[in-house]
């Protein structure tokens, strides 16, 4: 019983961190907030729903594999946000900033 209100808990904070993520895909200004909106938020996220699947699991070989699953996607998700990151500095876009431009000549 306590198991089962631990996991549903893990879930839905794993769920409400996706939720915010998404929000932040579409009130950040420019890629780079957006990108590490995401990042962050989903990666967390997942972290917290793949905590609630092994707490479902219990101790099996499937925990086993939520826990691969989890340090993958650690290693794999800086690396990807990093990546677009990269590309869209090196496309020309430029990080947002709150201070006005300089007019265009």
């Amino acid at each position: 019983m306590i198991v089962d209100i631990l996991s549903w808990i893990s879930i839905g904070i794993g769920a409400a961190f996706i939720l915010v993520g998404g929000l932040g895909l579409i009130r950040m200004p420019d890629v780079f907030t957006r990108v590490h909106a995401a990042s962050v938020a989903d990666t967390a996220g997942a972290g917290f729903i793949l905590l609630g699947f092994m707490f479902q699991a219990g101790l099996s070989l499937t925990t086993l594999k939520l826990v691969l699953i989890f340090v993958f996607l650690v290693f794999t998700a800086p690396t990807a946000s990093h990546a677009l990151a990269r590309a869209a500095l090196l496309g020309g876009l430029v990080p947002w900033s709150r201070k006005p431009r300089d007019p265009a000549p």
